[in-house]
């Protein structure tokens, strides 16, 4: 496996054009005729839509699908899935500080993570050596998902030490957990902490940033690349999420992409950032061109910006909205 060829800021900076990186797997089942069920649940699945897409768009990157229940379903909450949504946490699997001390910390490959892991494989053993980036949710957002949101945001204030027994285990987790997709074959993972978007920039570097920190230095080299993906951040974030120490992050439609890019240095890359139900879903084809075309003028010749959706694009989006993207891109 080639550094050179795997690396995705090597890539991103060393291209000659504009790379897009839409984070859709899900606008592809028509492609394959799958269900979202299936696709959560078996890797194959994932695996054809992936190939498809990159068929019909010549992606530089292939992904695993973006799933936020998976990692919560491991540690034991319970989970609801349909043919045709995302899956989604239900309930809370800790209300107080002795469920907390008590919680186990899962194995990477329990339950629905084996999925993932076993499609980032199949992705990376794909003819032409793709860059393949698995998919994860970040340590505070899989906090408060043990929790619940709204409790989550709370405890920061009221029950701090509470959030940080949670932060040490979620950030075990997941640090075992992103060293499997590096064994599999990723070139990274695209790591989700929506839920930190809703925090103060303060609370955000204490209980987010400083976790994701270690997780970067445990797992991130010259081969392997954590990319934040935060849909909720804005620019007032900033800062507080560039102490992650990362250099690549995704953001979602909340931030100021055109100040983003003045303020941070040349060899950061940001992604982002069209809305992906307000530009993919509700749109037409011609207005989805046109605000990929307008985004990436704004970006103008900077080399360290990677054209994206701004979150997940959602299965209801039409493919013609994807056709128009990479319609705007080439």
């Amino acid at each position: 496996m080639s550094t050179q060829t795997k690396s995705f800021s090597r890539l991103v900076l060393g291209s000659p054009v504009r790379l897009a990186m839409p984070i859709a797997t899900y606008p592809g089942l028509c492609l394959t005729g799958a269900k979202v069920l299936d696709v959560v649940t078996k890797a194959q699945a994932q695996v054809a839509v992936q190939v498809a897409l990159r068929e019909r768009y010549r992606s530089s990157f292939l992904l695993t699908a973006m799933d936020l229940s998976a990692e919560a379903e491991a540690f034991g909450c319970a989970v609801m899935m349909s043919d045709s949504e995302v899956p989604t946490v239900t309930g809370r699997l800790v209300a107080g500080m002795e469920q907390a001390k008590a919680l186990a910390v899962p194995t990477p490959g329990d339950r629905r993570t084996a999925v993932y892991l076993e499609a980032a494989r199949g992705l990376a053993a794909l003819p032409g050596n793709p860059i393949v980036l698995g998919g994860c949710i970040g340590p505070f957002s899989l906090a408060a998902r043990l929790v619940g949101v709204s409790e989550a945001m709370e405890f920061t204030a009221a029950e701090p030490d509470l959030m940080h027994i949670l932060l040490e285990k979620t950030t075990a987790f997941l640090t075992a957990y992103l060293k499997e997709f590096k064994a599999a074959g990723a070139a990274g993972v695209i790591m989700a902490e929506p839920a930190a978007g809703l925090l103060s920039p303060r609370s955000m570097a204490l209980f987010s940033s400083s976790y994701i920190r270690q997780i970067g230095k445990a797992v991130g080299d010259a081969q392997f690349t954590v990319i934040l993906h935060n849909c909720a951040a804005k620019l007032v974030h900033l800062p507080a999420v560039l102490e992650t120490g990362l250099n690549i992050f995704h953001f979602g439609s909340p931030m100021d992409l055109a100040t983003a890019l003045e303020k941070v240095p040349e060899e950061v890359v940001l992604c982002g950032n069209l809305d992906p139900v307000r530009v993919f879903v509700q749109l037409p084809p011609e207005e989805v061109q046109d605000r990929a075309a307008r985004l990436m003028a704004v970006a103008g010749r900077r080399k360290n910006f990677v054209l994206s959706s701004g979150c997940d694009v959602p299965p209801n989006a039409p493919l013609g909205s994807l056709d128009a993207f990479y319609r705007a891109l080439n």
